[in-house]
């Protein structure tokens, strides 16, 4: 294998679903006003449940706490290993032996409204993995994992790109 070869075994994961895990609760409006409070966001729709009623057909998440409802706690009862978020990164990492990352880029991208007492699935897709490239941090491989969420019914709720680079540093 060439320095600029990726290996078969990671081809063979673009596009295919992986860590596919339900939420550890229900999405809870507690969590919702904390989230609000915490940046000042008045914005009725989260905070009025007759707004809500007449904008959205009733109360909703504020989309940008998408990621809310999958961060993992470090610990929990019975946890014997760690759970790390966006874990096919860290997989990559391993398998290309890049001990270093970085994230370059992040797009959210939302559909259905998520709403309290929704149940969340997620699951992580690779969506590309680039041949070796040079950069001013090192030699290494740019990815895209896409991480989709969907709510109870099966819909989907939104979408997070991340763009990574993992590299490993050049000698000086």
């Amino acid at each position: 294998m060439t320095d600029a070869e990726l290996p078969a075994h990671i081809s063979a994961l673009i596009d295919q679903p992986q860590y596919e895990e339900a939420g550890d609760f229900p999405v809870e409006r507690g969590y919702i006003w904390t989230a609000c409070a915490s940046v000042e966001n008045g914005n009725p729709l989260f905070w009025d449940d007759a707004v809500a009623a007449e904008l959205t057909g009733g109360p909703i998440a504020a989309p940008s706490m998408l990621s809310t409802w999958f961060r993992p706690h470090h610990w929990a009862p019975g946890l014997e290993t760690q759970k790390l978020p966006l874990q096919v990164h860290f997989d990559l990492k391993k398998e290309l032996d890049l001990p270093e990352a970085v994230m370059s880029d992040n797009t959210t991208i939302f559909y259905e409204p998520v709403r309290p007492g929704d149940i969340l699935t997620t699951c992580q897709r690779l969506r590309s993995v680039s041949p070796e490239k040079q950069t001013k941090l090192g030699t290494g491989r740019f990815w895209v994992i896409d991480v989709e969420y969907r709510n109870q019914k099966g819909e989907l709720v939104g979408v997070e790109s991340w763009t990574g680079f993992g590299y490993r540093r050049d000698a000086a």
